[in-house]
């Protein structure tokens, strides 16, 4: 039966721990530390890491990992499921996406034992978690006044990748090849295979993304036996790329689309005007696809994405 260490701690099978790793103090000199809550089956079976907050102002993952982690049924009937609902503790603390000095721990990895703080958590993540595990999602929202209808991103070159994201089934699989420096791409480097669940805005919670990332979580994790309810399936689209409509002009933004709308090449999307009524420029989509992605900001300018197509 495989082995689980964090941290210097053996999870045993049957057991359920939490385990605080010591990260570092705050300048009030209060300790912080990173919760691991583990959920170990007798019958061994694989190991699937649930984590939220990489980026900290990215509420939607955290409540999704911690109703998941409230749930019996989530309990597992074989293998161990890791949940770590808030990964990024500073940035939570700030509302911000980034560590203080403004780094990104999603761009840390592998990290560094005495690097920056980000480099030190992504050093922990990469040496205490990522050998424990054999999959893992990892839940994310778009960013500041930019919503995510949710998604799948995965690379499609890893296999077991796409294999989990069909089966987690929620609306779109997006083609998203592994990214340099990230929690995915180290993973990936070692043989695992991390998701990546958007779904929402980031500081705005959204019950419908929460809600789709934890019932996909749990057709994912039937799909790999380890839950004791039958798997749904449910269709899900297969984006072979996608792209940004940016603003042509600065102005006043009114989309007359909504996330996972399905468009057509030449339709009208959005208008954009200034406040004079003066100045009127239609946002037309420049093909067949779907919205995937969606500016919130009434306010734009000239350059900035707008509406997000993906294409089947």
């Amino acid at each position: 039966m495989k082995e689980i260490v964090i941290n210097g701690v053996r999870v045993r099978p049957g057991q359920t721990l939490n385990i605080e790793i010591a990260i570092a103090r705050l300048p009030s000199h209060t300790l912080i530390d990173l919760p691991v809550f583990i959920k170990r089956a007798k019958e061994d079976g694989p190991v699937v890491l649930i984590s939220g907050g990489v980026h900290g102002d990215e509420i939607n993952g955290i409540i999704a990992v911690r109703k998941m982690l409230d749930e019996e049924a989530l309990n597992p009937i074989k293998g161990t499921l890791i949940f770590m609902p808030l990964v990024n503790v500073y940035g939570f603390l700030s509302n911000s996406r980034t560590f203080p000095d403004g780094r990104d721990l999603n761009r840390s990895f592998p990290g560094s034992k005495k690097g920056s703080l980000a480099s030190q958590i992504a050093f922990i993540l990469s040496n205490e978690i990522i050998p424990q595990i054999d999959y893992g999602i990892d839940f994310h929202t778009g960013g500041r006044m930019l919503s995510n209808f949710p998604q799948i991103r995965v690379d499609y070159k890893d296999n077991k990748g796409v294999e989990l994201a069909k089966a987690f089934g929620t609306h779109f699989i997006l083609n998203s090849p592994h990214i340099d420096k990230s929690f995915r791409k180290e993973a990936y480097k070692r043989k695992k295979t991390i998701l990546v669940y958007e779904g929402g805005e980031s500081m705005r919670l959204d019950d419908f993304a929460v809600d789709e990332a934890i019932a996909g979580t749990k057709r994912m994790l039937g799909h790999l036996g380890m839950l004791g309810e039958p798997t749904f399936t449910k269709n899900t689209l297969i984006l072979k790329e996608s792209s940004w409509l940016r603003a042509k002009a600065s102005g006043i933004f009114n989309s007359t689309v909504k996330l996972g709308d399905e468009v057509k090449k030449g339709q009208m999307l959005a208008k954009i005007s200034d406040p004079y009524g003066q100045v009127k420029v239609p946002v037309k989509s420049t093909y067949n696809g779907h919205v995937i992605g969606l500016n919130n900001n009434p306010v734009v300018n000239a350059g900035d994405a707008l509406v997000h197509i993906g294409r089947v």
